[in-house]
């Protein structure tokens, strides 16, 4: 099944490999394909009012183009709404969440923060949401937490469930670990770059997410591969003509060099991550572009599609 298909998908990777802009870009693909789709950003993280030029999205349900929403997850906010939808008069919810002795037990709870972000997650994706007047959506796309966090995340409500036992928070993370372990409804990308730690770091994450946990990882993207302009004859006569040249040209011909160079090795850091990993892998160029901005994504959108 296709990374698109399912209802919750989450993107994950190493910092800084990109996984974010993997994110956004998936959501596009996803809209342009007809799926209304959600993007959530986690653990407070404010990025899509940034690069869609909006003012700050919070924890509001926000449409950024027809058919792609965003909202950012923090753990606050996603406990009152926890206590709302559990207590029958919102005064007990609110005289509950500011009440120190709740304050308390909640920071001595582990993974409770945890537990009712990838609750909120998991209510954005009910086909019949319990956030009222909500609509629902087709997909879900969470922009995960780097390597282990995003582990920890997704293993939070198997983890829960087995602390707790029993009563409502117990039985609803068992519901959530059934929906994100069910390999028709979730899946995980992982995003990688073609340099050596993140080629080993991410073959460790495959492994603990599928052995682990037991979510299905449906496609590893290779992001920044640079375009292979010469091959290995084109080079060595390069090689030659820097010899002869100086200044402007000079310069030029050592960039082209080193820039060949350079995708001669990301092409054999994609070779050893296929040969460490079993899912699929597929490349995502590298953008020539100071700071990314929405052209670029719909780029990678295209190819995503």
């Amino acid at each position: 099944m296709e990374p698109l298909e399912k209802r919750i998908l989450f993107v994950t990777g190493k910092g800084g490999v990109g996984k974010t802009t993997v994110a956004f870009a998936l959501g596009l693909a996803a809209a342009a394909g007809g799926k209304r789709t959600i993007v959530c950003e986690v653990a407070s993280q404010e990025n899509a009012s940034r690069v869609f030029g909006r003012a700050e999205i919070g924890f509001h349900e926000v449409e950024l183009r027809d058919d792609l929403y965003a909202i950012s997850i923090d753990p606050d906010n996603a406990t009152r709404e926890y206590l709302e939808q559990q207590l029958p008069v919102k005064a007990m919810s609110d005289l509950l969440y500011r009440s120190k002795i709740f304050s308390y037990l909640a920071a001595a709870t582990p993974g409770l923060r945890e537990m009712v972000t990838i609750g909120k997650i998991w209510e954005l994706a009910l086909p019949e949401r319990r956030t009222k007047k909500a609509s629902p959506y087709d997909l879900v796309i969470v922009d995960a937490p780097a390597t282990g966090h995003g582990v920890g995340l997704m293993q939070t409500p198997k983890n829960f469930a087995e602390i707790a036992k029993v009563g409502p928070m117990a039985h609803q993370a068992s519901l959530i670990n059934s929906t994100i372990t069910d390999h028709d409804q979730a899946g995980v990308v992982i995003v990688a770059l073609p340099e050596e730690m993140p080629v080993n770091e991410t073959a460790t994450l495959e492994g603990e997410l599928i052995d682990t946990i037991g979510v299905t990882i449906d496609r590893i993207y290779m992001n920044g591969m640079y375009p292979k302009r010469f091959d290995t004859s084109e080079r060595a006569l390069l090689t030659e003509a820097l010899a002869r040249a100086d200044g402007d040209t000079a310069a030029a011909i050592t960039a082209a060099i080193n820039e060949s160079r350079r995708c001669e090795s990301q092409g054999k850091q994609l070779e050893r991550l296929r040969q460490l990993t079993r899912t699929e892998v597929e490349t995502l160029p590298f953008l020539f572009a100071p700071e990314l901005g929405i052209e670029h994504l719909h780029e990678l959108a295209e190819l995503l599609r």
